[in-house]
């Protein structure tokens, strides 16, 4: 399932072409396979039936459409991903938009993480990722406010001050055109940004790492609908396209055999 449901999102999600089959079906409270037939031959006359029954099957997935009846279908809904935000992320963004209003910062727990993980770490970081040429400068203010901060530690730096301390500020410098989102008024992750970073940063996320990890993907790609473009524009501005592409075809190959 796994394998069909992943190789067929990474390669052909533009293909869906998801906003105009939205606003195509809108007015339609119920439609047939035949219609969703018609609408892809818009643009690709000699399109195969195998084809489109890939993309009514990624369409399901992504929570484009639902299956009401044999052949019979009705628009669905996005199954967006919204981490939840403590009242410590939301103080420490608050504070450091009000010092530094023109900074972007991105702030969240790596606790997200516990939502697709079998089993639970015992130490969770808060991250604050901002722009590079005032990371210092964060450190320092973070620092003022009593929080153990660290800026983008090493594996020496994690194993000997970081695993063992409570209450861990992580500053990452936060790249441009990163994924993120706003909720409950402060700037934070998406499940796409979420995704890439566990993967590029093996140091931070060590508890994520290995079986760890494929579990998350697993359970992200089940749950919620995550945009593969978005996922691999990022991937790319942190030079990892190939590499997740490869992970994801991958350890969709092992999830057939599990």
């Amino acid at each position: 399932m796994y394998l069909c449901l992943l190789n067929f999102k990474i390669i052909a999600t533009d293909k869906l072409h998801t906003d105009s089959f939205i606003h195509h079906f809108k007015g339609k409270a119920v439609f047939e396979t035949k219609d969703i037939v018609d609408f892809y031959k818009l643009t690709e006359k000699f399109i195969k039936s195998t084809t489109i029954n890939w993309r009514v099957y990624a369409l399901v997935q992504k929570g484009v459409l639902q299956r009401i009846g044999r052949g019979k279908f009705k628009l669905g809904k996005v199954r967006k991903y919204m981490p939840e935000i403590s009242s410590l992320e939301k103080s420490i963004f608050k504070k450091l938009k009000t010092a530094f209003p023109y900074a972007n910062f991105c702030v969240w727990k790596t606790s997200v993480f516990n939502e697709f993980m079998q089993h639970q770490p015992s130490r969770f970081f808060l991250m604050v990722e901002t722009d590079k040429e005032i990371t210092n400068s964060v450190f320092y203010f973070l620092r003022d406010l009593k929080k153990s901060v660290f800026i983008d530690p090493t594996k020496d730096i994690m194993e000997k001050y970081v695993l063992d301390n409570k209450d861990v500020v992580l500053i990452k410098p936060l790249l441009s055109e990163a994924p993120t989102q706003k909720t409950n008024e402060i700037e934070t992750v998406t499940l796409e940004k979420i995704l890439v970073d566990l993967y590029c940063d093996e140091i931070i996320f060590s508890a994520q790492q290995g079986a760890e990890m494929r579990t998350i993907y697993k359970e992200a790609f089940a749950k919620y609908t995550i945009n593969q473009s978005k996922m691999l524009r990022y991937a790319s501005r942190r030079r990892k396209k190939e590499e997740v592409y490869r992970y994801v075809n991958k350890i969709s190959n092992l999830w057939q055999h599990s």
